[in-house]
């Protein structure tokens, strides 16, 4: 159909009925009754119910008029008037609906609302309305998509109804697993995965899935019908009693925890803080320490007190992970402060802890954050100086957080009002899903936590969480970022070893460490864990790089985040444990990861790097999404490189910790502090006015132990969390902190 004049020369049937529904129906300008004028004969009704090639639609006389005609449904050929003034049928606003009879849903809408249209020509489908009906169809695809995707256990939907995923027919792996893989552990779970009702089957796991869906749906409807039969005094009742019992259980636990023993406290082990003895490595240092000095100098000035420093705007920072309270870069930095040698300053923000430091807030905080700047903070300036206020303020905040583990399988709320004690999770995560490295990184605190206090009430907490993870099957090994606390169960199918999953795989080793490596239990979490990453998320590129993938439902995606660079280091740190013939390979892979990292920095303009990179287009370790490109002065890449140069002291690394010091130096050092940046590939600086608190706990203290001797705080007797707050081994024979019997 070329144009609307081919209509009127002779083309078939079919064709014309096309084209008088892009027309859409003529509006005149004749009173009711009239006749049409000679020369606009009105449409005859023809064998296929449309217009022959002689035979025309009533034309407009003027635009505006008085009537509309349109094509009767009813009566195929036939033209019928209305007044245009009348309201239009709501089957005219369906005719995507309607059958050409008219007996489709905008036929039958007409019937009753149309005076005894059965059907609605589309000429009354106008184009805003084309727009609207376009808006609904284009929301419902994306609501679709949204519960393929997000819903609970959708990756297994995904997989076994649409894809029919077998991991047997993944792709081979570019990078070959290490020596701990083992061939016939692959093929033995191939077999599993076929035997008839086995846990892997997709059928059978589609079924599970759907009759949990099920009940959880009629399970929330039932709970809904019966809230909205209560009368409102009633609610308010149950309101009311809630928080008695939360009060009660908030008076419970610190009945639980008591007074804290009196201690004796043992003089820490490697925090003489010696000069380094070339001159060269002196220097470096030193201008270390001169960045910190300028960004607490800074924070003092402009936001003491506050959370965090805005440093172009000269003002404080509040994230909303704190809640109300206060003072998380003097917390986070007082560890930094001491190993540094800066005693003024330790001191003044300790003085400022004992006065205005306040967990009796009326607001939520993230648990993972408050646990592990807070509460690790607090721990680590403690052991490091002796000073008690730091003690009490840690086991108070950790009573403070014991509420969140009130679910039915006690995984933690990653919510947590501190008044309330009411807990909730990430408005985002799947399905109410608390996120793994969030519940998987309160270990090596609370442990201490129970240590400190007399109480093994922390220490139960955390090592239930282990007890809830053993007990359910891992898909290939992996463990989902997303677990349900009301039903302990997996929420969705997606693994990474960064963002929602990093550090729960660092505390699986540290806590075997930290331990003086007697937990047995966490040690092989972890080196199973390890394989399980190495078979089936480590790859190699074309280039040669090694990085590691997210996996989702079986399918992975080659991006790699920033937060994954720790992982280097991880590896490296672990291959002391492990069996002889991989400890070589453990630490090979740490190289890898350290210079995958290292390249993602130099392939930028700044020499930083981005918040994403990605193996997939033709590019390597280079970000290819805007909202990828951004640089948040975090440390994961140096932190890669102290455990690196501590273990091999191989010089590249101080090398590449240098060209570090220098980006930020020349890119992120403002006048009033060190911001974060926008986009590193951009060729002029582009501020985000934030100076984090963890880029004076972390980024600061791994570049300054890059170029100290090893005796500062040696890896024998520190153990680092994910914050870089050293705790010290907890050793059976000699403890750091001995409790007085009273």
């Amino acid at each position: 159909m070329e144009n609307l004049t081919n209509c009127d020369e002779g083309l078939q049937p079919a064709v014309c009925r096309a084209c008088l529904w892009a027309r859409g129906a003529a509006w005149g300008r004749r009173a009711a009754g009239e006749s049409l004028p000679p020369r606009r004969p009105a449409a005859q009704p023809c064998a296929l119910g449309g217009l022959d090639a002689q035979q025309r639609a009533p034309q407009p006389l003027t635009p505006g008029g008085g009537e509309v005609w349109l094509l009767s449904g009813s009566a195929p050929g036939h033209w019928t008037a209305r007044p245009a003034t009348a309201a239009m049928p709501v089957g005219s606003l369906l005719p995507l609906f309607s059958s050409p009879g008219g007996g489709g849903l905008g036929g039958g809408l007409g019937v009753g609302l149309g005076g005894g249209r059965k059907g609605s020509g589309p000429a009354a489908f106008r184009l805003t309305e084309k727009f609207v009906l376009l808006l609904v169809f284009s929301a419902f695809i994306t609501l679709c998509f949204g519960a393929i995707f997000f819903l609970p256990d959708s990756s297994k939907l995904l997989s076994g109804v649409l894809f029919h995923s077998n991991p047997a027919l993944q792709p081979a792996a570019e990078h070959k697993p290490g020596p701990g893989a083992r061939a016939e552990d692959a093929a033995e779970g191939r077999v599993r995965h076929r035997e008839e009702g086995a846990p892997g089957d997709p059928a059978a796991a589609l079924e599970d899935n759907l009759a949990r869906i099920r009940e959880n749906h009629e399970r929330a409807l039932r709970e809904a019908k019966e809230t909205l039969q209560k009368l409102p005094e009633e609610i308010q009742r149950d309101i009311l009693l809630e928080k008695v019992k939360v009060a009660q259980d908030q008076l419970r636990d610190k009945v639980l925890v008591g007074d804290l023993p009196e201690v004796d406290f043992l003089p820490p082990i490697g925090v003489e803080n010696r000069e380094p003895a070339d001159a060269a490595i002196r220097e470096k240092r030193a201008k270390i320490k001169e960045m910190m000095n300028h960004a607490w100098t800074n924070y003092k000035r402009y936001a003491w007190g506050l959370n965090e420093l805005k440093p172009i705007s000269k003002e404080g920072h509040s994230s909303s992970l704190f809640g109300n309270i206060k003072g998380a870069t003097i917390v986070d930095a007082l560890d930094t402060l001491f190993i540094m040698g800066m005693k003024t300053e330790f001191q003044e923000a300790k003085l400022w802890i004992e006065k205005n430091l306040d967990f009796n807030v009326n607001a939520e905080v993230s648990v993972f954050e408050v646990n592990i700047r807070f509460v690790g903070g607090l721990l680590s300036a403690y052991y490091l100086s002796g000073e008690e206020i730091f003690r009490k303020k840690a086991v108070e905040l950790g009573v403070k957080l014991l509420p969140a583990f009130r679910t039915p399988s006690g995984i933690p709320w990653a919510l947590l009002n501190m008044k309330s004690g009411i807990g909730q999770n990430w408005p985002w995560a799947s399905g109410g899903s608390s996120i793994l490295a969030e519940f998987g990184t309160l270990h090596l605190e609370f442990m201490h936590l129970s240590h400190l206090s007399g109480n093994s009430i922390f220490a139960k907490k955390v090592m239930n969480i282990r007890t809830v993870l053993n007990k359910l099957k891992k898909p290939e090994g992996l463990y989902p970022n997303y677990l349900n606390p009301s039903s302990g169960q997996w929420g969705q199918h997606h693994v990474s070893v960064g963002g929602l999953g990093d550090s729960f795989y660092e505390y699986l080793l540290k806590a075997w460490l930290m331990s003086d490596k007697t937990d047995l239990e966490a040690k092989k979490m972890y080196f199973d864990a390890v394989q399980a990453i190495e078979t089936h998320l480590i790859r190699k590129s074309s280039g040669g790089l090694t990085y590691i993938a997210e996996w989702k439902g079986g399918l992975l995606e080659h991006k790699m985040g920033h937060l994954t660079c720790f992982a280097g280091g991880m590896f490296a740190l672990g291959a002391d444990g492990a069996p002889e013939a991989l400890a070589q390979h453990y630490l090979e892979l740490g190289a890898e990861i350290a210079r995958t990292c290292h390249e993602s920095y130099n392939r930028t303009f700044m020499k930083l790097g981005p918040e994403a990179f990605r193996f997939d287009g033709g590019v390597e370790a280079i970000a290819t999404r805007q909202n990828e490109k951004y640089y948040i002065l975090r440390p994961e890449v140096i932190e890669t490189y102290m455990y690196m140069w501590r273990l091999t002291h191989d010089p590249k690394y101080r090398t590449w910790a240098w060209e570090a010091v220098e980006a930020l130096e020349n890119h992120c050092r403002v006048n009033g502090g060190y911001s974060g940046l926008q986009d590193v590939y951009f060729v002029n600086e582009s501020y985000d006015d934030v100076q984090q608190s963890f880029f004076l706990a972390e980024t600061l203290k791994y570049l300054y132990l890059i170029f100290s001797d090893d005796d500062l705080l040696p890896l024998e007797h520190w153990i680092f969390n994910t914050e870089a707050h050293p705790l010290p081994i907890l050793r059976e024979d000699k403890k750091p902190v001995e409790v007085k019997e009273k």
